[in-house]
């Protein structure tokens, strides 16, 4: 990584399992490519862990697809290394925010294709079109963390600390595996690790970045429940690295945290609980095999409730969209 938090295009894949990227901070990494609104998502990949992971496991011409896009970090990273890309989102303001994002990109001048469809994304072959099966060349993408994300919080005299945007809809909908407990969001996770291998080529490469947190002090161990999924949606664990939040000085590493996530830290302290400021994320890499399909023990995750998903035509557009508004 360089001071500025690009790539170092001499750091080629397998070279360190500690990705330094947050050596810039968030706002720098993402000005001049994201909308505005795009601060307003409440957990938002870092743009250099999803360049990092494109840069060493693609080729420029390559397919990049994100099943959980978000604002579409991954998108507009993968457009401005020069790889084509597709992303899938179930919450309609951040798959426009997405779209936006990656027009944002085309005006800058790529000219790459990046589609961006809206619904649940545990049926993604009802979403994608079937001439994306074993065409993409690397899936990235992060599991929500249950209800441990942050949001922004602002202070005002005589109403005292407000909390926004820390949800990821506007409302509690638990069709959103944000919202709900961790077993479902375990299954409804593996059946979308199922469907993102269907789209893979054979050796293609799944990278998914998450975080142990806390529920009622109890530590959820994430990235290992996230193993375990992948393995069930047949893919094979190659990797495991750790992504830094915090800028790597010359003898130590720089948190970079909010006077209200330091705050919190030291209140649990004091009451006895042992929680540190968040310094890095994992990185699960995993791979398809040649022959690939999904575990037979998914017919255990097949009762789950099942929630409706928006219809997209071949070219990403919402079905009975009004002319013109397309997924790029």
């Amino acid at each position: 990584m360089t001071e500025t938090g690009e790539l170092d295009s001499t750091n080629t894949r397998g070279a360190v399992s500690v990705w330094a990227t947050a050596q810039a901070a968030p706002a720098t990494q993402r000005s001049g490519r994201f909308h505005p609104d795009s601060v307003k998502h409440p957990a938002k990949m870092l743009p250099a862990i999803a360049a990092h992971a494109i840069a060493g496991y693609t080729r420029p011409g390559d397919l990049v697809m994100d099943p959980m896009c978000g604002i579409g970090t991954t998108l507009v990273e993968a457009l401005h290394l020069g790889r084509r890309a597709v992303g899938v989102e179930y919450e309609t303001h951040w798959a426009e925010i997405a779209r936006a994002n990656t027009d944002l990109a085309h005006t800058a001048g790529i000219d790459l294709p990046a589609a961006v469809y809206q619904g649940d994304a545990r049926k993604l072959p009802t979403l994608l079109p079937d001439n994306l099966r074993g065409q993409v060349d690397l899936v990235i993408t992060s599991p929500p963390y249950g209800d441990s994300t942050h949001g922004q919080v602002r202070t005002k005299p005589g109403e005292g600390v407000r909390k926004t945007n820390h949800r990821y809809g506007a409302v509690l909908d638990r069709g959103n595996l944000a919202n709900v407990g961790i077993g479902r969001l375990l299954s409804g996770f593996t059946k979308i690790l199922t469907g993102a291998a269907e789209y893979l080529k054979p050796g293609g490469h799944v990278v998914i970045t998450a975080r142990p947190w806390r529920q009622h002090a109890e530590l959820i161990d994430l990235p290992t429940h996230i193993i375990t999924c992948a393995t069930l949606a047949g893919l094979i664990p190659v990797e495991r690295c750790v992504a830094l939040l915090g800028r790597l000085a010359d003898d130590d590493i720089i948190a970079r945290s909010s006077f209200f996530q330091r705050d919190f830290i030291v209140k649990n302290r004091e009451g006895g609980l042992p929680v540190h400021l968040i310094a890095h994320e994992d990185v699960i890499v995993l791979q398809r095999p040649e022959k690939c399909s999904g575990s037979r023990k998914l017919k255990n995750f097949q009762n789950e409730p099942e929630w409706s998903s928006v219809p997209f035509g071949p070219t990403g557009a919402r079905v009975g969209s009004e002319p013109g508004e397309s997924a790029a």
